[in-house]
């Protein structure tokens, strides 16, 4: 028994939710949004998205509680926004950026600029005697995820000095170095 699939999805003011041939459509005053489904029931009752499985197959049981967490991060993503931050740690690593394009500078001979998605929008900060901060922030919790973990990809944190890009508030597992 899914218990994630089971609680309904209350819609905010401002947010409309459609249901038309297997594709659930989600709009609020930050985009618009779609996912389509299968194997599951979506209704809308009293303002808010209830799902219900056809049968207790394993299929059935896996997408009940997923179609319901994707239903729920689309509601929150229109009506409040989805936002990541990568804090770049390292002597010489900065960050800038030109609109959507990322001038990254993670100490390889040439600086790494990146296309980001215009759905995205990018902010870089840079305050003396601090890491730059990259600060990401969209609609879309999928889109922002994947955008932060490209990023993140390039120079990922290395476990001794703990160089490299990382998430803000991220614990790091760390490692002694040699004993002498």
């Amino acid at each position: 028994m899914s218990r994630i699939g089971n609680s309904p999805v209350n819609i905010p003011d401002g947010v409309t939710v459609d249901v038309k041939d297997s594709v659930v459509t989600v709009k609020g005053k930050l985009g618009e949004l779609a996912q389509e489904f299968s194997g599951i029931d979506i209704k809308i009752e009293d303002g808010s998205v209830v799902l219900e499985r056809a049968s207790d197959d394993k299929d059935h049981k896996s997408k009940h509680g997923l179609y319901r967490a994707l239903i729920n991060n689309m509601v929150e993503g229109v009506s409040s926004g989805w936002t990541k931050e990568l804090e770049l740690v390292g002597v010489g690593y900065r960050a800038s950026n030109q609109g959507q394009k990322l001038d990254l500078a993670l100490g390889f001979s040439h600086n790494i600029v990146l296309d980001i998605a215009p759905e995205v929008k990018v902010e870089t900060i840079s305050e003396k005697g601090k890491n730059p901060i990259i600060k990401l922030t969209s609609h879309d919790k999928q889109l922002v995820g994947q955008v932060a973990a490209k990023i993140r990809s390039f120079r990922k944190p290395e476990p001794y000095k703990g160089k490299g890009v990382k998430f803000v508030g991220e614990q790091l597992r760390r490692k002694a170095g040699k004993s002498a």
